[in-house]
Order: C-alpha cells, then structure tokens, then sequence
C-alpha cells in the first residue's frame, strides 16, 4: 500500500511533526506553576477549548471506523448520526448544573470534588479507575493506529509506534494543557480539510454529490429508527437507545472524565467555559456528518470499482474495512496531498492521545503525589515533577502497546462497550454528590461496582439488549442502591459538604442573566437538537 508515498509526502510528514514540537517549545515558555501545565493559568478563551474538546472526539478509530460503518457494516448506514443526537442535551445539562460548581471549586483533577462531598477513598477509587480505564484503552489505540500506519507506509509495527508515540509524548510533556489544546486546534482544522478533499475526490468520481446520493444503498441511507427500541431485540442503534443512553453516556464523559473537564477548567471564567461547551455542541454534528458522507462516497466508489475491496488487506476473518479511507486516498490522491492526508490521520490520533497523557498526570499528580507528600514543593520543582510524570504515562502506554496484540482486535471491537460499563456508575456517583444530603461515600461505593457488575452481567448474559442502554441502566442501579443503603439507620451519614453550597453557586449563577446568558444558550442547543432531527428525518426520504 505504501508504492505512490513519495518523498515529497515525507516532507510534510516530517515538517508537521517538527513543527508541533517547534509551538509546543514556545508554548512552554509560559509555564511557570504545575497550574500553569495543567490548567493553562486558568485564561485559555472558548474558541479553543471547544475545538480542542471535538478534535479529541474525532479520533483516527472514528475517521476510520464511522465510514467503514457507513458504508460496509452490516446493520450499518447513517443511523451512526442518530449518536450526535445527545451531544446537545448533555451540553445544557453541562452547562447549567455541573461546570458553574467545578469552577467555582477551581479543581485541577475533577475527584478532588469528591473528597470535599464524600470521603478519601471514594475520590481515590474513581481517580484510579480513570487511570485504569483511560492507560489500557490508550494502548489498544496506539496499537490499532500503529497497525494502520505500517500497512499504509510500510514502516514497521515499532517504528509506527515510535513515530507516532514520540512526537505526541515529546510535544505533550513539552506544551502541557496548553499545547494539547493548541495542538489540537490546529489538527482539527487539518482533518477537517483533508476530509473534505478526500469528499470532493469521491464526489467527482461518482459524477457529483447527487449521482453519489442516488447510488448509495437505499437501507444504508436509514437514519431514525424508531421501530425497534433495544431492549432484548438485537437492535443496538435504534432510536432510543442512541438517544437516551448516548445522553447518559455523553454527561458523564464531557462532566466526569478527567480528559475532558480538565480542558474545560482552562477558559477564563464560568462563561468561556459554557461559551467552549455550546460550540461542541453546535460544531460537532456537521464534522461527524463529514466524515458519514466519506463513507457514503466510499461505499458507491467500492460498488462502482470491485477490485477496490480486493485490495484491502485481509485480517483473516474478511477484508478491514477501516483502511478502505486510507487507501483510498493512496491509490487516488496525487503526491503532496497524500502528505497533507496522511497527516490528517496522525493528527486525529495525536489529538486523542496528547489529551490522554496530560490527564493521566494531572490526575496522578493531584490525587495521589500532592495528596500523599507531606511538606511543599517550589511552583517550579512541581512543574517538572509534572512534564516527568507524563513522560512516564508516554513510556508506559506506548509499551503496553506492543502486548495488547493478542486482545486488540476483541477490544476494539468492544471498546465502546467497555466505556458504557462504567460511564453511567461514574455519572450517577457525582449525581449523587451534587443531588442528595444523606449518601455517603460507602453507599455511593457500593451502588457503583453494583452498577459496572449489573452493566457487566448484562454483556454476558443478556446480549441482545443494546449496549447503549447499560448507561442508563448503570446509573439507575448505581442510585438506587446508593440510596436504599443511605436509608439504613445503622449507615447514616452526615454530609461532610451540605448542599447549600451547591445551591449558592448554581442560584447566583442563574440569577446572572446579562454576563451569563445562560437561557440563551440552552435555547440554542435545544433548538439544534429539534432542527437535527428534522435534518435526519429528511434525509432518509
């Protein structure tokens, strides 16, 4: 696959490479505190945490893997779109209920929260299962994207994880927070380019976007389905489902993951922060509806050429499916632009990794070393201690990437599933610190491994229920165990952070209108929701 990549595409290749590490020097320039590293000095504007927060959504799986679903999988098609639905809702939730009280708590690490509303353990315990979760799935997608890389290039399975391991670790440590921001404002405006390119290619080889609309598979331009509802029906990407548990799935993900509040924490005030979550909300449907129109291009280019399946390499179980962007545009792509395109697909896997890495060390540094060391350390002794623990998490994921070989392919198919197991639990805990006076720690604790084991059975016993639904199911099961014990006599509690707290910040934020505009912005994210059903209610026919 790698016989047209010509030394001109190596050049931008290599000039790319060199010049993030170039703005990620720069940038560290300005670091003078671990807050500096972590949270930008808490002045970063809305425009690029917002593009920052899409660029690490759209990974190189999701460039890769919505037009494959698109275009070959079978039950496949656009109802991939029904997903983006959520991401509105869960901004207004985000926006109005959660983010005014992080900032105004001014958190590094979002567990700190819990510590103040519970107790030690419970913030260690949901700060080690991020650092579980996020270290292991990290491997696996550097061993995915590797994999992509030496097929495409021919490079090797090490040397592919060098080239991309390396620069992403080295600018990571280099530019803290700020330069994964930066860094992905910039990959972000790269992938949307190339994607569009790579768009207008496939346009024109179908005889334009209307003779490629009329050619796409009639069931595969689907996009509601408002038959089936996913409980026990096998139907995973029925309305519902994608809906409700996506809602679930999408506040927890953008309010209780280190990885995204983090960036969030970095804009100047509570307003930039909403500002930065109302343009995720409003800008990241029509790049995913971008990269959905690739895989319709893909698919009517595959059926119009059928040596074009026959070229992708052959996994053993069938042709990948997800090379069919890449080597598309190495077989069609003139030289220079093949450069520019293969960048596009380091950028989005950097994008979700430089993100990643700088979590991980913001929330061992907060939750474990500063939280265990006793004594001080100078602003400056903490900002090195902090580059020194992402270069390790770099080392120790790029590592794991060469032995998850033999379960990779199992998990990446499931690798949605596995973040559904534990994203509606994880939600329901901080729901519960927020929302009630009696729960305590222990109960939150226990309605949470509850809550993954219930998600967990499901998986293995009840398999034809959609796992988008174990977010909802999650969270419900996490409550409703959380409070059943918090009724006990024997494990009542009292809250060590009352919830007028709570209400202080979220009632003097609302009563705000003319800084906050904070209906405004609701009102917008819902009017974008009703105006997106009604796109994808047209579009099906």
């Amino acid at each position: 696959m790698d016989s047209t990549i010509t030394p001109l595409d190596w050049w931008i290749i290599g000039a790319y490479c060199a010049g993030l590490l170039l703005m990620a020097w720069w940038l560290a320039r300005r670091q003078e505190s671990r807050e500096d590293y972590y949270v930008a000095g808490r002045n970063v504007g809305p425009w690029p945490v917002g593009l920052s927060i899409m660029a690490t959504q759209c990974s190189t799986n999701s460039i890769l893997g919505a037009p494959a679903f698109v275009a070959f999988t079978a039950g496949g098609g656009l109802l991939w779109l029904q997903y983006e639905l959520a991401v509105p809702l869960a901004m207004v939730v985000l926006i109005l209920f959660v983010m005014p009280l992080f900032r105004h708590l001014q958190l590094v690490s979002v567990y700190a929260y819990l510590e103040r509303r519970f107790d030690l353990s419970t913030r260690l315990i949901l700060s080690g299962l991020f650092l579980f979760v996020r270290a292991f799935a990290t491997a696996v997608t550097v061993y995915s994207i590797a994999l992509v890389i030496d097929l495409i290039t021919g490079l090797g399975f090490t040397a592919s994880v060098l080239l991309l391991g390396a620069f992403t670790v080295l600018y990571d440590v280099m530019g803290g927070i700020r330069g994964v921001i930066y860094s992905d404002v910039l990959q972000l405006l790269i992938l949307a380019v190339m994607l569009a390119v790579v768009l207008l290619f496939l346009m024109d080889a179908s005889g334009g976007f209307g003779a490629m609309w009329q050619a796409f598979s009639a069931e595969r331009k689907q996009t509601l389905d408002f038959t089936h509802h996913g409980f026990g029906d096998g139907q995973t990407f029925a309305f519902w489902p994608m809906l409700l548990g996506g809602l679930f799935l999408y506040v927890s993900y953008y309010g209780c993951d280190q990885s995204q509040v983090q960036r969030q924490l970095s804009t100047r005030d509570i307003d930039a922060t909403n500002n930065a979550l109302l343009i995720n909300g409003l800008l990241r449907f029509p790049l995913v509806l971008l990269y959905c129109l690739v895989g319709v291009g893909i698919g009517v280019y595959a059926l119009q050429h059928p040596q074009f399946i026959d070229a992708l390499p052959d996994n053993g179980g069938g042709p990948q499916y997800n090379l069919a962007v890449p080597l598309y545009m190495i077989q069609v792509l003139p030289a220079g632009l093949l450069g520019l395109s293969l960048v596009a697909l380091f950028a989005a896997a950097m994008s979700s990794l430089d993100s990643v890495l700088n979590s991980l060390s913001a929330t061992t540094m907060e939750d474990f070393v500063r939280r265990f060391h006793r004594g001080s350390w100078t602003p400056r002794k903490e900002l090195v201690l902090s580059r020194l623990i992402t270069a390790l998490w770099g080392v120790v994921t790029l590592v794991m990437a060469f032995y998850v070989g033999d379960i990779a392919p199992t998990v990446l198919e499931a690798i949605n599933k596995i973040g559904s197991l534990a994203n509606g639990p994880i939600l329901a805990v901080f729901a519960l610190g927020i929302l009630t006076h009696r729960v305590s720690g222990p109960h939150a604790i226990a309605g949470l491994l509850l809550g993954i084991a219930g998600n967990g059975a499901c998986w293995l016993l009840l398999p034809d229920i959609s796992w988008l639904w174990w977010n909802v199911m999650g969270f419900v099961v996490t409550v409703g165990v959380a409070l059943l014990l918090s009724l006990l006599p024997a494990t009542q509690a009292a809250m060590p952070h009352p919830l007028d707290v709570y209400e202080h910040v979220i009632g003097n934020y609302l009563r705000e209108e003319s800084r906050c505009n904070w209906y405004r912005r609701s009102a917008w994210l819902v009017v974008w929701f009703v105006g997106l059903l009604v796109l994808l209610f047209f579009m099906q026919g």
